[in-house]
């Protein structure tokens, strides 16, 4: 085991985390208020794209963290606005945005730089490392986050506010509301719109940060499609963390320790096209998983039963 478990393993798990804990921080929010987000995908890619544009053009990683963030609440409103006031279907709408931002970044790139595929420039300035000394030789902890960029380190502290903010503050209180019971909110006073739009804007800038992160964190470069179904393993880890911050935090672990897992077994000689689709194999099972055992949770014992292959219930006593 301590040949698999190494600093490199645990340091390129962090790194893998960082894009799909920020999507699912986003996802979270978004359910909490009533909004099933399922555009995560086109959101981060909005947002990797913006972030090497604006670093290219003025040659700074904070500036291409900052047009990120912008760029994806920007491209968020497509789903505030029409879940919203115009009462569109979600799932609809979000696909449809998923499909957008897959076609307009490819268009874009070769309108802006005259390339497809992918984009590399020495201009683009990356996001730097921070490296803290004090916590190098702590096994997991400063393993993983001895060398970080700002922004991995910003997306587990926002783990713990957004806790914080859902379940002990008002605000968090009206959030929740919101999405469980909007009519009653409402009577109350809130403005169940109003939250929502506010939440999913504030759910694109957590997607601009993991676009960011994409594009500037690990590489410097943009490829099309480079999101490559980050977003839709959010969507997962909302859905096995039941949209709890901390909950997700844990799935999104699970999903970075199986894609740094991938790499690993790709360098001891598996093919790459086996290995690159464990982290996703790894998502469906615990998908699975979680749905088998929150279906026997749900149902009664006898129900459960019959409808197991070849289970027949057994007929209950008349107590009439």
């Amino acid at each position: 085991m301590s040949d698999w478990i190494t600093p490199f393993l645990i340091q390129s798990a962090v790194q893998a985390i960082t894009p799909i804990l920020l999507a699912a921080l986003a996802g979270s929010l978004c359910q909490r208020v009533g909004v099933f987000n399922v555009a995560l995908e086109g959101k981060i890619l909005i947002g990797a794209f913006a972030a090497v544009v604006a670093s290219s053009y003025m040659q700074s990683a904070t500036g291409g963290v900052a047009a990120a963030i912008v760029a994806a609440m920007i491209f968020s409103l497509i789903l505030a606005y029409g879940a919203t006031i115009f009462r569109g279907d979600h799932v609809v709408i979000c696909i449809g945005m998923n499909l957008l931002a897959s076609g307009l970044t490819a268009y874009l790139l070769r309108v802006l730089f005259g390339v497809s595929g992918v984009f590399s420039d020495p201009a683009i300035v990356s996001l730097g490392k921070i490296r803290i000394p004090a916590i190098r030789d702590i096994p997991i902890i400063g393993w993983g986050f001895f060398s970080q960029t700002v922004v991995t380190w910003l997306a587990w502290a926002l783990v713990v506010l957004i806790s914080l903010i859902l379940f002990r503050t008002p605000v968090g209180l009206r959030l929740r509301g919101v999405g469980e019971q909007p009519d009653a909110a409402e009577t109350l006073g809130v403005n169940v719109a109003g939250y929502r739009i506010a939440t999913v804007i504030a759910a694109g800038a957590l997607c601009g940060l993991a676009g960011a992160q994409l594009s500037l964190g690990a590489v410097s470069v943009f490829a099309e499609d480079m999101s490559a179904g980050r977003g839709w393993i959010a969507v997962v880890a909302v859905m096995l963390g039941r949209a709890n911050p901390i909950y997700s935090a844990g799935a999104c672990a699970l999903f970075g320790l199986a894609d740094a897992l991938s790499i690993r077994l790709q360098g001891e000689g598996l093919p790459n096209q086996l290995t690159d689709i464990s982290p996703y194999v790894v998502t469906l099972a615990a998908l699975v998983i979680s749905h088998r055992k929150r279906l026997r949770a749900a149902l009664p014992s006898a129900e459960i039963d019959a409808a197991s292959p070849g289970g027949v219930a057994e007929p209950q006593p008349d107590t009439r």
